[in-house]
C-alpha cells in the first residue's frame, strides 16, 4: 500500500525516541545472564557439544525471497551438518522479535523462543540498553578469525559499540539506480538528483520513512544539505536536530509537488518503489542491496538500461549483524549458526546474486587461497559496480538515536504539509 500525504498545518519538529519503555522497566529488575550463558564457552569444541540436537530459531524479515530463500536451502543444511536444527521465524519489523524477547524476559523465561536476530541499528541499542543480548561470545568463533578487527562497520552499529553482542552477518550499501535510456545525462551528486527530480515532475520519489529504505534517504538529503557528511555530528542532540533540520525539510517539502502523484502519497516501502521501477512509471529507484539488481535486470523485471548511480558525496553504508538473545536456550546452537554463516563459503554463496547478493563481511586479504578463490570466482555484474566502487567516499551511518527523530520529523514537516 502507498503512504497518503496527508494536509495539515506546519509543526514543530519534536524528538520521538523509541524506547519500548513498559518492556525496559521491566527489565531493569531482570537478572544477568547465569553461568550456563556463553559467556562462560572458553572452548569451542564444548560449544560444539552442546549445540548438538538444539534448535535454533532465527527471528528476521520475512519480505525477502531470496533471503528467505538462502536461510532455508543453503544454510538450514549447512547447519544441520553440525546436528543443529535452523529455523526461520518471519517477521514483518525487527521490533517484533525484540518485542517478543522483552516480554519473556519480563515473565521470567530462560528458555527464550528466540535464538538469534537479524538486526541492526536503533533496535540493536534498544536490546543493548536493556541487557536484552549476550554479550562477549563472537570472539570464540572461528570464523571471526576472517574479518578486519579494525573494520569502523564491525566496531559500531548505528553509533553503538557492538562489544562483541552481535555477530557480523553482511554488509550493506545505499545505492540510487537509474535508467539510463529515460536519464541518458545522471546527475552525479545527490543535489543534482534533488535538481533532476524537481525538473522532471513525476519520475521520481522514494518511500515514506520509517521504511528503513525511506529513512536512510532523508539521513543522505540532511548529509546533503549540511555541507556534506562531516557536518553532521554521528552523535545525537536536540541542538543538532534544531540546527540542522529546517534545511532538510525546507528542501523535502520544496520536492514534494514534483514527485510522483504530486507528492500527495508515497511508496509504503522498497518493495512497491522498485515495483513503480518495474513499471516505468518513475525513472530512479533506490536500494540497500544493490547486488539483486543483476537479476531484476536479466528476468526483465527492470529496464535492459539500468544502472547504478555512483554519486561524487557517496553513500551511507552499513553492516547487519546476528544478536543472541540473553534468555535463549538453544545459546550454543545460536553460536554455531553465527559462525557457519560467517564461514567463508557462507559468505562467498550469500554473495552470489541469484542466491540473495549480498556483501561480505570478511576481510578478502585474511583468507586462504582456496577461501580467496571462492570471492574471486563470483561472476561480474553489467549492471552493479564491485563493492569498492560502490563504497568509493562512502560514510558511516549516523547513531541510531537520529532515526526515530528524523522518521518523526518528515511526518510532521513533509508528509504533514
Amino acid at each position: 500500500m502507498t503512504i497518503p500525504r496527508r494536509r495539515h498545518r506546519r509543526r514543530r519538529p519534536t524528538l520521538a525516541v523509541v524506547t519500548a519503555a513498559a518492556s525496559l522497566l521491566a527489565l531493569a529488575g531482570c537478572s544477568a545472564p547465569d553461568a550456563s550463558s556463553p559467556e562462560a564457552y572458553t572452548d569451542w569444541d564444548q560449544v560444539l557439544e552442546d549445540a548438538r540436537g538444539q534448535t535454533v530459531q532465527l527471528w528476521m524479515y520475512g519480505g525477502d525471497d531470496q533471503g528467505n530463500a538462502y536461510v532455508d536451502d543453503v544454510l538450514a543444511p549447512a547447519v544441520a551438518e553440525y546436528g543443529v536444527t535452523l529455523e526461520r521465524v518471519p517477521v514483518t519489523d525487527t521490533r517484533d522479535a525484540l518485542n517478543r524477547v522483552f516480554t519473556e524476559l519480563q515473565a521470567g523465561r530462560d528458555d527464550g523462543s528466540v535464538d538469534l536476530v537479524w538486526v541492526n541499528g536503533d533496535n540493536f541499542r534498544t536490546g543493548k540498553e536493556a541487557d536484552a543480548w549476550r554479550c562477549d561470545w563472537t570472539g570464540l568463533l572461528p570464523s571471526m578469525a576472517n574479518t578486519d578487527p579494525n573494520d569502523p562497520l564491525l566496531q559500531s552499529d548505528f553509533g553503538t559499540p557492538v562489544d562483541g553482542c552481535e555477530a557480523p552477518w553482511h554488509k550493506a550499501q545505499f545505492t540510487l539506480v537509474y535508467d539510463s535510456a529515460a536519464v541518458p545525462d545522471p546527475p552525479t551528486t545527490l543535489a543534482g538528483v534533488l535538481d533532476w527530480a524537481a525538473a522532471h515532475p513525476g519520475r521520481f520519489t522514494y518511500p515514506a520513512p520509517p521504511d528503513f529504505t525511506g529513512s536512510v534517504f532523508v539521513r543522505e538529503v540532511l548529509a546533503s544539505v549540511s555541507g556534506g557528511a562531516d557536518a553532521v555530528p554521528t552523535a545525537f542532540s536536540q541542538d543538532a536536530y534544531d540546527e540542522l533540520t529546517p534545511a532538510l525539510w525546507d528542501r523535502l517539502a520544496a520536492l514534494a509537488p514534483n514527485l510522483w502523484r504530486g507528492g500527495d502519497t508515497y511508496p509504503a516501502n522498497e518493495s512497491e518503489l522498485g515495483q513503480l521501477f518495474a513499471d516505468r512509471q518513475i525513472d530512479m529507484t533506490m536500494t540497500y542491496g544493490p547486488a539483486t539488481l543483476t537479476g531484476l535486470v536479466a528476468d526483465g523485471t527492470y529496464p535492459a538500461d539500468t544502472r547504478v548511480l555512483t554519486l561524487e558525496d557517496g553513500t551511507v553504508g552499513n553492516a547487519s549483524f546476528l544478536g543472541l538473545p540473553v534468555n535463549s536456550d538453544a545459546a550454543a546452537g545460536a553460536m554455531v549458526v553465527a559462525d557457519v554463516a560467517l564461514s567463508a563459503e557462507q559468505q562467498a554463496k550469500k554473495a552470489e546474486p541469484d542466491v540473495w547478493g549480498q556483501f561480505p563481511v570478511l576481510d578478502l586479504s585474511a583468507l586462504s587461497a582456496e577461501d580467496r578463490a571462492l570471492f574471486d570466482a563470483l561472476p561480474s555484474s553489467p549492471v552493479v559496480p564491485s563493492y569498492d566502487v560502490l563504497s568509493r567516499n562512502a560514510h558511516g551511518e549516523l547513531a541510531a538515536e537520529w532515526v526515530p527523530a528524523l522518521d518523526d520529523g518528515w511526518r510532521q514537516n513533509v508528509l504533514s504539509r
